[in-house]
Parts: C-alpha cells; sequence; structure tokens
C-alpha cells in the first residue's frame, strides 16, 4: 500500500480525486465501461467534490454504494443514499447507480446486491477508515471470510459515536445499532483502491491501519495485502506515523 502525505484535506482531496479520476479514464478506454465504489462520510467530502469535477465520460461509469444503516430512510440527514444522491449521484450522468436500501429487508437486500455486483469487476474503490480502524462498516472484528460481497453487521459503540460526534444524528440513541456493509473480500477484490482518510482524529486509526498486525480488530490493516491501494492522508491524520 503506497501512502500520501497532502499538506491539507482540501489538497487530499483534489490529488485522491484526480488518481481515481485517471484511473477510470483508463478503465473505459480498455473496456469502454467502468465500475467503481463510492463510500460516504465526512472524510470523503472533499474527495468527491473535487472528483464530480473531473472531466469523465460518465455515462459509461456504473457505481455501488458501500454501506448504509439499517433502518432509516433515505430523507433521513444521516442516510448514506441521501448523502450520495445530493453530493454524487444527481451531480453526474452516471450510467446506473446502485444503492444499498436501508429500508428493505437487510437479508433479502444482500442477496439482491450480492448477484448485481458479481456481474461486474470493480475498476476503483473508493473509500475511507473509521476512528475504530473499520473498513466500510466492518467494524472490529471483522469478518475477514465470507465470500458474501454484502452482509448485515453490528456497529459497535465507537462508530456510533463517531456517527453522533460528526453531526448526523441528534443522540447516541438515535444512531442504528445495525447496517447494511460491503464485506471485506468484496472491496478487496477492486482492482484499485483509494483511501481518503483527512482529520487528526483518525491518526491513531491509520497508525494502527499501518503498523499493528495485519487483524480483524483492525479491519482497515488488511489494505496492506491488497497490491494496489493507495493512501491520502494529510499533516493531521498522518501525525502518528
Amino acid at each position: 500500500m503506497e501512502t500520501i502525505i497532502s499538506a491539507n484535506p482540501a489538497e487530499l482531496g483534489k490529488k485522491a480525486a484526480s488518481h481515481g479520476a485517471d484511473l477510470i479514464r483508463k478503465a473505459i478506454k480498455k473496456h469502454h465501461e467502468a465500475s467503481i465504489i463510492v463510500a460516504t462520510g465526512a472524510s470523503q467530502f472533499l474527495m468527491l467534490e473535487a472528483l464530480v469535477k473531473e472531466d469523465i465520460d460518465w455515462k459509461k461509469v456504473t457505481a455501488f454504494h458501500l454501506d448504509e444503516y439499517i433502518g432509516i430512510p433515505s430523507t433521513h440527514p444521516a442516510s448514506f443514499r441521501k448523502y450520495l444522491k445530493e453530493r454524487f449521484a444527481d451531480k453526474v450522468p452516471l450510467k446506473k447507480f446502485n444503492y444499498v436500501n436501508g429500508d428493505a429487508d437487510p437479508v433479502k437486500e444482500c442477496g439482491r446486491l450480492g448477484k448485481l455486483i458479481n456481474k461486474y469487476i470493480i475498476n476503483v474503490a473508493f473509500v475511507g477508515i473509521g476512528e475504530n480502524g473499520h473498513l466500510a462498516f466492518n467494524d472490529p472484528p471483522a469478518d475477514f471470510e465470507t465470500d458474501d460481497p454484502y452482509i448485515v453487521v453490528n456497529l459497535d459503540d465507537a462508530c456510533r459515536r463517531q456517527q453522533l460526534d460528526e453531526g448526523w444524528f441528534k443522540s447516541f440513541e438515535e444512531v442504528p445499532a445495525r447496517a447494511i456493509s460491503m464485506s471485506i473480500k468484496h472491496i478487496m477484490k477492486s482492482e484499485v483502491i483509494i483511501c481518503t482518510v483527512p482529520d487528526l482524529r483518525k491518526a491513531d486509526a491509520v497508525k494502527k491501519t499501518l503498523k499493528s498486525q495485519i487483524s480483524p480488530m483492525v479491519p482497515a490493516s488488511v489494505l496492506r495485502n491488497h497490491d494496489a491501494a493507495w493512501l491520502y492522508l494529510d499533516m493531521d491524520s498522518s501525525s502518528m506515523i
């Protein structure tokens, strides 16, 4: 995994977006289409803002949603469907965006999405790392073994508190305890992974991702096993490495 450190979050976002956009363009040139995974959360704001401005033939791009809370509607301020619709899918003319429906029966929704995504090779995965080291909503100890592309996961208290502290919910009790998440194995099947991680509060998770033993207790550490993963940091998030 290659690490790129930028001076500030804005520079980080532009560099990650530029790299990802170049990879999408190369995939389109080679295959006449591209498939990508898109993450959410505060860490992705500036990267997505830069990505939608890139010169890409978006009509040839199919996108997949990384994760979503179970039991909240798409109108909820914290809904990742709402986040991605407003910040990405409505801003570029995609071939298709495949959302995770948190209102559906979770097991059936995982099955539906799994059958769908298995038809595609993911060229670029845009992801982040949580304060607890999670990758997507795979909180520690993460399942490194399942072959299912999407799974139902339980969110730990650290993950739920991060969502509260970022302002998505009014109280800890409002934060859902379960979510649908793309599995670790399926994220790792992506040809290239662009991991965007700004902010001082992520510094410890970044340190563990890079320095600790690769383990389900630090889910993002598995990125070190990927042949083409790029970790984009700023001065704050890289301050402990």
